[in-house]
């Protein structure tokens, strides 16, 4: 017997799924991807005036199919992130829904907001690379450009996996910065500083992590020091050339998107570097393809651009546990 389709909204997967559980699917899928289980083709992405002259309206939406073997499920994320008019109108950057479909008979089981799964899948992301290139359950100094919803997650997501004893913080908005500090007080172990300037924010850290909207390259090279793992993740390119050029080892979630855009694009579509530069995947090392726990002196870039494998695997739990719990409305869409 086919279902009618699940209508899932933000309160109820926030009801659904933690931190912890999304941490697991990512983790879980970061394997498929290395093993082959899991097909993530890389996005398509529409430009509506992120970088494009015309149309103008300041945003982009990416399409993000992916089947997850795990858990035998498939679907797509359409989603993106608007300024322009969204902005006035006090919306959060991000709009996304997810579909989900039995990839058995094609109907579609599910749809659901993907903002929410956005977010936190993409925080933890940096967790579970973490957990493969640092050792899960060390103690992270980390340095954080970025004081939104996603350096808010991004925070939670690390805490779970270890012990974060410094947070030094930096936000071109100075109150959102200070916000975030407040916020994030119990996720740190230790002092939470807000930096009057990015340069600060990279020192004596152990992890900088980049989540901004910034179209420059800030982050220098010097910065960069012997030790230190480097998530460039905005839209946009957030280090200089020479920090990627020079990294002793760049692994990123999946090579034909992140040639493409973000932190590696302009090179990568330059020719400047290509597949040979990548070290590795990041599901390649959490298969056990690639060895991971680099040593203390390597400068290592690592860029999770993000794929709709990590959403799609997260929302199957979301719509598996309505189920159980019965929540969610019902539409027949047919």
């Amino acid at each position: 017997m086919i279902e009618d389709t699940m209508l899932l909204n933000q309160k109820d997967i926030q009801s659904l799924v933690t931190m912890e559980d999304v941490i697991e699917c990512v983790d879980k899928t970061f394997q498929g991807m290395g093993n082959g289980t899991v097909v993530n083709p890389t996005k398509v992405n529409l430009d509506l005036g992120e970088t494009a002259a015309y149309p103008p309206y300041s945003g982009f939406m990416n399409a993000m199919p992916a089947y997850i073997g795990w858990n035998d499920s498939a679907g797509i994320k359409w989603a993106g992130g608007f300024f322009g008019e969204r902005k006035k109108l006090g919306l959060p950057y991000i709009t996304s829904l997810i579909l989900l479909i039995d990839p058995r008979v094609g109907n579609f089981r599910a749809v659901m907001d993907g903002a929410f799964i956005t977010n936190y899948r993409t925080g933890a992301q940096t967790a579970v690379a973490l957990k493969y290139l640092y050792g899960k359950g060390k103690k992270i100094r980390l340095g954080l450009y970025g004081a939104g919803v996603q350096g808010h997650t991004q925070t939670m997501a690390i805490s779970a996996l270890f012990e974060i004893t410094e947070v030094k913080v930096f936000d071109m908005n100075r109150e959102a910065a200070e916000k975030y500090a407040r916020d994030m007080e119990s996720y740190v172990k230790g002092p939470i500083q807000v930096m009057s300037d990015a340069r600060s924010a990279a020192v004596d850290v152990d992890v900088a992590v980049c989540v901004t909207q910034s179209k420059s390259e800030f982050f220098r090279n010097d910065w960069f020091k012997p030790g230190m793992l480097l998530f460039p993740m905005g839209s946009y390119q957030e280090c200089d050339d020479a920090c990627i050029e020079t990294a002793d080892r760049i692994v990123v979630d999946h090579i034909g998107q992140a040639l493409h855009r973000g932190a590696l694009a302009k090179l990568g579509t330059s020719g400047k570097i290509s597949e040979k530069n990548i070290y590795a995947t990041i599901g390649e090392v959490a298969a056990g393809k690639k060895a991971g726990h680099f040593s203390g002196g390597e400068r290592v870039i690592c860029v999770p651009i993000g794929t709709g494998a990590m959403d799609i695997s997260v929302a199957t739990l979301a719509w598996q546990r309505a189920k159980e719990k019965g929540l969610g409305g019902r539409f027949k869409f047919v």
